[in-house]
């Protein structure tokens, strides 16, 4: 019994077996991948050693080398100084076909002037002094002259006029895209042909005026001040309003226009202050009617068809 015991306990021992020796430089043959945590230590501590703050020297940018190169500092000055004259000269061709900085002035304004001015043009029978004041030879600032000129209510009341002439159309069932800007480019070609018209007249009767382009571009836009009155009662009271109302306004900016312009064209007899007889003087006088004259017209051409 006991030999067979130990017999069967000899049999039960794990057989042993030689595992062999893997020599130097020869991975195990039951491993998947290599091991190469030992070569990249090595790197590893090469680039450490290379970059001699712990960090990997880091190899020169293209951007670098590009701007230590002499060559491209000289385009790079270059390169500035065509852009700088470039820019110079495309602002010096815009402000000759487009005075920028006069532009400025005419929009130098408050809420307060264009209330004071609205009611100028509603009501121009109880102003008195109608000069415009100067410092140093330089007009003042619309903002503080409510004589002054300016395109911010001109330019306003013409975009307020296209948007009532289309709800206008849009409460009798004729609005359209094509008509409303019909509408704009009629109103519009009326002005440019206005302003054309004027300076060809000045040109003709050798007129020497300061009133320049930009002036009687202000000074014809305010008429679409009354127009939108005029639209806007025509919607709310029907033809009544409309007459009513557009006919105060026409009354309104002719005699506007005629104590503005008088002092504008008739300049000698302004400087002056007293009128200048003479077949020339009469002449402007008369140009000065003209215009004037011919704004209530237009207000009405403009108007009478989007009130039905």
């Amino acid at each position: 019994m006991h030999s067979a015991d130990a017999a069967a306990g000899t049999a039960r021992q794990p057989s042993k077996r030689r595992v062999p020796v893997s020599q130097p430089g020869m991975g195990d043959p039951h491993q998947l991948f290599d091991d190469t945590s030992s070569a990249q230590s090595r790197g590893y501590g090469a680039q450490r050693a290379a970059g001699g703050l712990g960090y990997p020297a880091a190899a020169a940018s293209p951007q670098a080398t590009f701007l230590d190169d002499p060559m491209s500092n000289v385009a790079m000055a270059y390169g500035s100084s065509l852009a700088a004259h470039g820019k110079e000269l495309v602002d010096k061709n815009i402000n000759r076909f487009i005075p920028v900085t006069k532009l400025k002035y005419y929009f130098a304004v408050d809420t307060m002037y264009v209330g004071r001015k609205l009611g100028l043009l509603f009501f121009p029978y109880l102003h008195q002094d109608w000069e415009v004041q100067y410092q140093q030879d330089t007009p003042v600032a619309p903002r503080f002259d409510i004589n002054a000129p300016d395109l911010y209510i001109p330019a306003m009341a013409f975009i307020t006029y296209v948007l009532v002439a289309g709800l206008a159309l849009g409460t009798q069932d004729r609005f359209s895209p094509d008509i409303l800007g019909l509408q704009a480019s009629s109103a519009l070609a009326w002005l440019t042909l206005e302003v054309v018209a004027i300076l060809l007249s000045l040109y003709l009767v050798t007129v020497n005026t300061d009133l320049t382009t930009i002036d009687l571009v202000a000074f014809l836009g305010y008429k679409y001040v009354g127009m939108i009155g005029g639209v806007l009662m025509g919607l709310l009271f029907g033809k009544i309003g409309y007459y009513l109302v557009l006919g105060w306004c026409c009354v309104s900016i002719f005699v506007f226009m005629i104590r503005t312009l008088r002092l504008k064209i008739l300049a000698e007899a302004a400087a002056e202050g007293v009128p200048v007889r003479g077949a020339r003087n009469q002449l402007r006088m008369y140009l000065t009617m003209a215009v004037a004259a011919a704004q209530p017209l237009l207000m009405y051409w403009l108007t009478f068809h989007l009130v039905r």
